[in-house]
């Protein structure tokens, strides 16, 4: 999908599109530079438009997680993904009437957040979802109709929908009315249920709780009017209990749940920010966004392959944000008891997680392991691709990073993308220079509590990759030195210093870092390499498949097709022209050129 200005300019002034398709266009035209970038991804409902990535939408935070469709239900946690739904769906719809419809989904992955659109014959609705990290049990949703026509609409809502085994629902009224946005919330319904972990072991039973506030099925929309809707859902759950405990869990988790409810809804209350609840609204997603920000403060980019079947920051930025979504944030979460989160002893045990690294990537680079890469068109292959990437992490020494959250996972999936690892007083990096013919950015690597470092590596004009080290932040000097270390190390400093790549015999680390100057003059007797050589350049067939999708060099195959087959016309013809100019009868050309 094109911008309008693009779409002017190089299509065809005679393509026409219908009104749905113009309204849809509207709406994603916001995010087509993030689509571009792979900071989002804008996907049609079936079907899809040529060149879409066909992911999942999914949002969720490590408690609850949720694919963005009208009939999805809920996930928990289960195992090391969320892979257990509770037959509850959450999901607030605008019913569909059967007439023409456009519906699309934005993810987008630097915030957390995404947008469902959908154009209807007089009117657009606007869906933004979201699981709240500062408060996991929540998932928020805003919802907003626009009138498109100079008529009354009556619009019928689909609201969420419990099929929870053994459940019960009962209805409480707050003691002071909340207005939200345009809505007043008087009442709250109160479903409580069960669900079944494991088939295995039946007499284990995990109790839930659901607190949502009372909002009418039809909605009336004015002439040229927009209604915007307000709903947050508060979600908690025990750990697998035997039947005996059942009731008084559920008892505990009814009663939290509604005090959570009623504190969030006071908080975004018109009476709580003085000058309207959308401010205090702006503020709570605001919060929920910096989470986000800072965790993808430590990241990788790739440059941009166009061979077939390249791996590209499209799938590598779907694929964080789908393990991220599945891993909490504890060290940014509010106080919560049951939930077990937010307190300073807990912040102390993630704080020494992140900076004790040890063992931390412990195997070959992630980018050649085809597995942790898979497709994610279902959340099916979503779930089993995050619990891929958790064994992995867990079993190659990452344990420690996994058990601080969200912080640890981003810090622990970077590391392993470029084979990085924390070893005995050094981080080193274990990738092959024979896979070094793509640029790769590796930014923020967490080195103690203080000190983040960058790491660069850029395949030059020669087609030889060489390393770009630079700190983003430190508390102490740093060093780093290449392969072999044969040279004296190098102070670091925020500036890049620049390292060539070097290969040995037998291979060892590409790159050391360290804050001890004296460990890294002894590595070189330590690591005994027989021959250090700088690495060879890469075949230029190799480079120009990933910058033209081709071995033949900036021009597109067809144009060099097209050359040659100019070359062969032009040359069967001029054969043609001196055959018969030599040998046509020499009569016949007397009698053409010598007329009576």
């Amino acid at each position: 999908m094109l911008p309008p200005i693009f779409r002017y300019l190089f299509l065809s002034t005679n393509e026409e599109k219908d009104v749905h398709s113009m309204c849809m266009d509207d709406r994603l035209t916001p995010y087509i530079l993030q689509n571009y970038e792979f900071d989002a991804n804008i996907r049609h409902v079936a079907p899809l438009l040529p060149g879409e990535r066909d992911y999942t939408p999914y949002v969720g935070n490590g408690y609850i997680g949720l694919e963005v469709a009208h009939d999805a239900a809920l996930n928990i946690k289960h195992g090391r993904a969320m892979q257990l739904p509770i037959r509850f769906q959450p999901v607030v719809s605008v019913l569909q009437n059967g007439g023409a419809e456009k519906e699309a989904t934005v993810v987008e992955y630097l915030t957390g957040m995404v947008h469902r659109f959908q154009c209807f014959s007089g009117y657009f609705v606007s869906y933004t979802l979201y699981a709240h990290r500062t408060q996991p049990n929540l998932l928020m949703q805003e919802l907003q109709i626009t009138n498109t026509r100079n008529l009354m609409e009556n619009i019928e809502l689909v609201l969420p929908r419990n099929r929870l085994p053994k459940s019960s629902t009962r209805s409480i009224s707050l003691s002071d009315p909340v207005q939200i946005g345009m809505f007043t919330y008087s009442e709250l319904d109160v479903i409580a249920g069960t669900v079944q972990p494991s088939s295995d072991d039946p007499g284990k039973l995990i109790a839930i709780s659901i607190v949502k506030p009372k909002l009418e099925p039809t909605v009336q929309l004015r002439k040229r009017g927009t209604v915007r809707i307000i709903y947050p859902l508060i979600v908690e759950y025990s750990k697998p209990v035997a039947e005996a405990q059942l009731k008084s869990t559920l008892d505990n988790l009814e009663q939290h749940t509604i005090q959570a409810m009623t504190k969030l809804l006071q908080k975004l209350s018109a009476k709580a920010s003085g000058t309207g609840s959308l401010n205090s609204i702006n503020t709570f997603r605001q919060e929920h966004i910096n989470v986000w920000a800072d965790l993808w403060a430590t990241g990788f980019s790739i440059s941009t392959s166009k061979a077939e079947n390249s791996l590209n920051g499209d799938r590598i930025n779907a694929t964080m944000y789908a393990v991220l979504s599945q891993v909490r944030s504890f060290e940014f979460e509010e106080v919560n008891t049951v939930l077990g989160s937010g307190s300073p002893s807990m912040r102390e045990d993630i704080a020494k997680a992140l900076t004790y690294a040890e063992g931390c990537y412990d195997s070959y680079h992630t980018l050649q392991a085809e597995n942790l890469w898979r497709d994610m068109s279902t959340l099916n292959q979503l779930n089993s691709l995050v619990s891929s990437w958790m064994l992995t992490l867990e079993k190659q020494g990452c344990h420690n990073l996994i058990r601080a959250g969200a912080s640890g996972v981003i810090q622990a999936m970077t590391l392993s993308i470029g084979s990085f690892r924390f070893s005995n007083q050094h981080l080193e990096c274990n990738m092959h220079p024979k896979f070094l013919h793509r640029d790769f950015h590796f930014r923020r690597l967490n080195y103690g509590n203080k000190t983040h470092v960058n790491v660069t590596i850029i395949v030059k004009d020669d087609n030889k990759a060489v390393i770009n080290v630079a700190l983003d932040r430190s508390d102490r000097s740093y060093y780093a030195c290449d392969g072999g270390c044969l040279d004296e190390p190098v102070l670091l400093t925020q500036s890049r210093r620049e390292f060539p790549v070097k290969l040995t015999e037998p291979l060892t680390a590409i790159l050391y870092i360290t804050e001890d100057k004296q460990h890294m003059e002894e590595i070189h007797h330590a690591i005994h390499v027989k021959e250090v050589v700088e690495a060879p350049a890469h075949e230029q067939h190799l480079i120009a498949l990933h910058k033209h999708g081709h071995q033949l060099g900036g021009l597109p195959a067809l144009f060099w097709v097209s050359v040659c087959a100019i070359i062969i016309v032009f040359h069967i013809f001029l054969c043609k022209l001196i055959i018969k100019e030599y040998c046509e009868p020499s009569d016949k050309l007397r009698y053409r050129y010598n007329k009576p």
